[in-house]
């Protein structure tokens, strides 16, 4: 393999023993994936419409069913040191249906690359100039596509830089502005804007960051033990809601609006500028990274090509940036989020398959370091709840779309599992593409 196409990290196979990384090296991903400015967004908004004590309520219950969710999608992965859409094949969805999630996957990952780029882009031009927003969109998704390109280790490093920038940096705006208020009277002042109920504010905590944690297989395959899975949710993602998004709270306390970003990255020059950079690469990298999986999922069970994912990942991230570029996948946005409701199902699904209803888990089990030697063609059961769950996120009105929809996906699920109603609809070969070399029951 040269070197000059990355690494495959294991994109379609189990991660071995020998090639994991200590809780801490994941952590510090997961960490850097919430310590974002959307997070202080989150946080602001929160505050403008809360108490300081209702909003840590509000933070802590979120947090819990965000770290749920992450600890048993994260255990799934660690044990079978599977991606997510390449575990799906043995949890509820078979060959085909893990080719759809692959491509569900991409495609919305892809996109939120791009429009995050773009994102990047106008700041680096407001704040730097020299090139024009197309070139800076360029610029950070092909620098961004560098790091991915070259796997899991090289974004470990990088967070090890970006995470402590961005805390160090943004921690300095903030104080900046915090310190011109009495902490005390911060903490006392009630909600400068209307009202959030506690529910509300809970599922806008928890729906922040459903996506990620379903793709949290992508990340915990390169855990050593179910132990280090629950230690790097718990902190991760804790401190990660509470440090940040109390801080939002606060800033929005402060200075009476939810929107607090232009203080964050009021700074002029190279300080603002770095805000911007190290908060958006450890979201955008994760974004392209589970989008490259996805694309080689996709690809191997659908057309039998084995494509390695370090050209996968130069190929689609450049596409993103040049969509970027052209300012085009803003215009899809919507389309983006209404994508996004299909994510949650996945999570919901996973849990229900892997840890209760258990048709395809002695599969598992009993292929040691190897895949297994079949998985289902089709569950046509699965993509019926899929569909459903799906809707329910996207037409139920009530609560937030995301648990809503990862809910029901689970329930649904886990009732028609135990019904008896979830039938593999053929058994191809692990690895096999064409239709010819599967058997149906």
């Amino acid at each position: 393999m040269s070197s000059t196409q990355g690494v495959d990290d294991y994109a379609l196979e189990r991660v071995p023993a020998g090639a994991r990384y200590s809780w801490w090296s994941v952590c510090v991903q997961r960490f850097g994936q919430l310590s974002c400015l959307s997070q202080f967004l989150i946080g602001a908004t929160l505050g403008f419409g809360m108490s300081f004590w209702s909003a840590v309520l509000a933070i802590t219950l979120g947090s819990v069913i965000l770290e749920v969710v992450a600890i048993f999608t994260g255990i799934a992965g660690q044990r079978e040191g599977l991606s997510t859409s390449v575990l799906t094949r043995w949890t509820g969805f078979g060959r085909y249906g893990s080719s759809l999630v692959g491509l569900a996957i991409a495609l919305s990952l892809i996109g939120w690359f791009g429009v995050q780029s773009a994102i990047s882009a106008r700041g680096l031009t407001e704040l730097i100039g020299v090139l024009p927003t197309w070139g800076w969109a360029l610029v950070f998704g092909m620098a961004v596509t560098g790091i991915v390109m070259y796997g899991f280790g090289s974004m470990a490093w990088t967070a090890y830089i970006t995470v402590p920038a961005f805390l160090l940096l943004a921690g300095y705006a903030v104080i900046s502005e915090l310190s011109k208020h009495s902490l005390s009277e911060l903490v006392s002042s009630p909600a400068p804007g209307p009202q959030i109920s506690l529910a509300a504010g809970t599922t806008l905590v928890a729906g922040g960051f459903i996506v990620g944690m379903v793709m949290t297989p992508d990340m915990t395959r390169f855990n050593r033990s179910t132990g280090d899975v629950v230690k790097q949710t718990f902190v991760g993602v804790t401190i990660g809601e509470y440090v940040i998004a109390l801080v939002g709270v606060l800033l929005a306390h402060a200075v009476g609006t939810s929107d607090i970003i232009g203080i964050v990255t009021s700074s002029a020059g190279l300080l603002g500028t770095l805000i911007i950079v190290a908060s958006t690469v450890k979201i955008n990298d994760w974004n392209l990274y589970s989008a490259s999986l996805g694309v080689v999922n996709f690809g191997k069970t659908v057309f039998g090509v084995k494509l390695h994912r370090g050209l996968v990942t130069l190929t689609v991230g450049g596409i993103g940036s040049v969509l970027a570029a052209a300012g085009i996948l803003e215009k899809f946005t919507d389309f983006l989020i209404v994508l996004g409701v299909a994510f949650p199902p996945l999570a919901g699904i996973i849990i229900a398959e892997y840890f209760f209803v258990k048709l395809w888990r002695s599969d598992l089990d009993e292929s040691g370091d190897d895949l297994p030697a079949s998985c289902p063609t089709w569950v046509p059961t699965t993509l019926v709840v899929w569909g459903l769950s799906w809707a329910v996120g996207y037409y139920v009105d009530f609560g937030i779309a995301s648990i809503n929809a990862l809910v029901a996906s689970f329930v649904l699920y886990l009732v028609a599992g135990k019904l008896g109603l979830v039938r593999p609809l053929g058994i191809s070969r692990t690895g096999t593409a064409q239709p010819a070399d599967d058997q149906h029951a």
